[in-house]
């Protein structure tokens, strides 16, 4: 930079990189760097909903560039990080350089297979817009495959699919699946009435929405039972192999679908010592998301460790909202810091969590008490509309939901793709837009 200003750059342009930048404000203290591996910030709560074609990745996705046009000091830079030098104050990136005075680690949580190599290869993950797409894809073109093969012994696989992992995201996509699967294949795939795409939701744990209430767990596991799906707790998946799930308890599904939502782990931040590094691969940070032994790296959101809140011993949960709130306080501090002012250290402020399970049924965990139903279902909605980034997002966004909801027909069922590959992780990777 040819000013005096002091350089923050900011490593990851989620929950928490983003609310960071916008705490800073308009004024002209710092300049800011967001690097990111993405042009363009997307909202994660509502992938489930563009992997299953009921909105556009567009509506819940906006550009880094345009988000803080009006942000003067700032600017992006397109690329993933390499390294950190701390020694010398300067990341390293696929695309270059940057040196700074203050480094904000935001990076996320990237989809842990548990050391499963057939499954990392094949199965599908759902953390960002291209799977998402990725996901879609493959959705629809097992119907078609399922049309046109009739003469194969393994035809069933195109309509089974396997979803991985019972907490929100795995309940939310199974139950989105099972909706569009009765009101959408009636209407449009003649070929297959009197067939349902056969479901199969699977969790290690003893039941899903682990970390919510029981009324909670209650809810979900009865109204997707009666959306027709096959849910199987207490049983990990230990491989896929030849369009094949097999389960710890020795039970095999035939798929060509394996969606895998059941865990995450910190994204690695190399050049960082080993003894940085907590469970998860969280980096360790103090009070004020300092990352331990340094004065001027900092990492904020689900990357990072903070034993210090005495609400939460043990970590805090990997949340957006914790994410935000880290994101802002920080941005305070570093203000304060500079100005010699007293820094004020994290303290969560739990507002509950929640999870849709179906059309019109959601389950909301609030501080002091647990709804379900229509009303938990119109809440969740209205709380996911305003983190929308972008005042026309979130009405055009609004305005999808309204008929989707209500006609469960969108015109968003494209497949699109590069060239025609049949391989899964073809599929995936040659995904565009």
């Amino acid at each position: 930079m040819a000013d005096n200003k002091k350089h923050i750059v900011v490593v990851g342009g989620g929950f928490a990189g983003i609310n960071f930048v916008k705490s800073l404000g308009k004024s002209h203290t710092y300049n800011v760097t967001l690097v990111d591996i993405n042009n363009y910030n997307f909202f994660p709560p509502l992938i489930y909903q563009a992997a299953t074609a009921f909105i556009e990745a567009s509506n819940i996705s906006m550009p880094f560039r345009k988000m803080f046009r009006k942000h003067q000091g700032f600017s992006f830079h397109l690329g993933k990080l390499l390294n950190i030098h701390a020694e010398r104050n300067l990341i390293e990136t696929d695309t270059g350089n940057l040196s700074y005075d203050y480094l904000i680690l935001a990076t996320g949580t990237e989809t842990n297979f548990f050391g499963m190599e057939n499954v990392k290869k094949r199965a599908f993950p759902m953390k960002n817009i291209t799977d998402a797409l990725a996901i879609r894809n493959k959705l629809l073109l097992n119907l078609e495959d399922y049309i046109q093969r009739t003469d194969d012994p393994d035809r069933e696989a195109y309509i089974n699919i396997v979803v991985a992992g019972g907490g929100p995201s795995g309940v939310e996509v199974s139950g989105m699946i099972a909706e569009l699967s009765e009101r959408i294949v009636k209407k449009e795939y003649p070929e297959l009435v009197g067939l349902k795409p056969k479901i199969h939701l699977v969790d290690a744990g003893p039941a899903l929405l682990g970390p919510m209430s029981s009324v909670a767990q209650k809810e979900a596991f009865e109204v997707l039972e009666k959306l027709g799906i096959d849910i199987t707790l207490n049983t990990a998946v230990k491989d896929y192999v030849d369009d094949t799930v097999i389960l710890a308890n020795g039970a095999e599904i035939k798929t060509k679908t394996l969606i895998w939502t059941s865990g995450v782990i910190a994204r690695e931040l190399p050049g960082l010592p080993a003894e940085k590094f907590g469970r998860g691969r969280r980096v360790l940070v103090d009070q004020f998301n300092g990352v331990q032994g340094y004065n001027n790296i900092f990492a904020i959101g689900d990357i990072c460790y903070q034993d210090t809140d005495p609400k939460f011993p043990n970590g805090h949960p990997q949340l957006a909202q914790v994410a935000i709130q880290q994101g802002i306080l920080l941005a305070k501090n570093i203000l304060a810091k500079d100005q010699g002012q007293t820094l004020k250290p994290f303290s969560y402020v739990d507002k509950g969590s929640m999870a849709i399970i179906a059309r019109y049924k959601a389950v909301a965990d609030l501080p002091k008490f647990s709804f379900t139903g229509f009303f938990a279902w119109l809440t969740w909605l209205l709380i996911h509309l305003f983190p929308i980034a972008g005042f026309r997002n979130r009405w055009k966004l609004l305005g999808n939901w309204v008929w989707s909801f209500y006609s469960a027909n969108s015109d968003l069922r494209l497949i699109i793709r590069s060239e025609r590959k049949r391989d899964n992780n073809e599929v995936r990777t040659n995904i565009h837009g």
